[in-house]
């Protein structure tokens, strides 16, 4: 698995189980103080970013790889059988199901990109496009998962959230690694698109 950088307040297991956040009987959340004034506008800025930027990221991904993944991307980019966090909420759920949905996928998302920009960085050390690409959507990622932390806390008391990672590719061949990661961005190019059809209507101003 990607290494995922310590998240304050919450403590992310390592563990493939689903989870559930669970909530503090205690006081409010210590430090929920630290989020900033416009933490849920640059919230829903993320997840708009990453949407628009998530198909030109897989694009150029498969671009790097060469063949046969530029002419068979349908069948070796399938994500079928790829692993990613349950995501069963929609825009009619409340809100707070809908926050730790989202820290989920993106807690795990973040350590797919670690995975693959690690891989990347082996493959094709030249690729200065897709490697800057890569390391700037898990700098958004890194951002909105603190922002969540905050929204988390500072809202509903939430401090402590499971949250399920991906199959590591260490110690893979080469083309495996490179299917592995063709597979992961293709699913997030179709589940960062349903995130923000939800997400986004929950952070929008009244």
């Amino acid at each position: 698995t990607g290494v995922v950088p310590f998240v304050a307040l919450l403590l992310l297991q390592r563990r493939p189980v689903a989870g559930r956040a669970l909530l503090v009987t205690g006081p409010g959340c210590p430090g929920h103080g630290l989020c900033r004034s416009n933490v849920q506008e640059q919230t829903r800025r993320q997840v708009a970013l990453l949407n628009a930027t998530a198909q030109d990221l897989f694009s150029l991904y498969l671009k790097c790889q060469g063949e046969p993944f530029s002419s068979e991307t349908d069948r070796l980019c399938n994500p079928s059988g790829v692993f990613f966090p349950a995501f069963r909420v929609n825009r009619t759920s409340e809100r707070k199901e809908v926050m730790v949905a989202m820290y989920k996928l993106f807690a795990f998302l973040n350590a797919s990109l670690g995975n693959i920009t690690r891989d990347q960085e082996e493959l094709n050390p030249t690729a200065k496009e897709l490697l800057d690409r890569l390391h700037n959507t898990t700098k958004t990622t890194r951002g909105l998962i603190s922002n969540l932390t905050c929204l988390l806390c500072k809202n509903y008391n939430i401090f402590q959230v499971d949250v399920s990672y991906g199959e590591s590719s260490k110690g893979k061949s080469a083309f495996k690694k490179k299917q592995q990661g063709c597979q992961v961005l293709r699913k997030y190019v179709q589940v960062i698109a349903q995130a923000a059809r939800v997400l986004l209507p929950h952070l929008s101003p009244p």
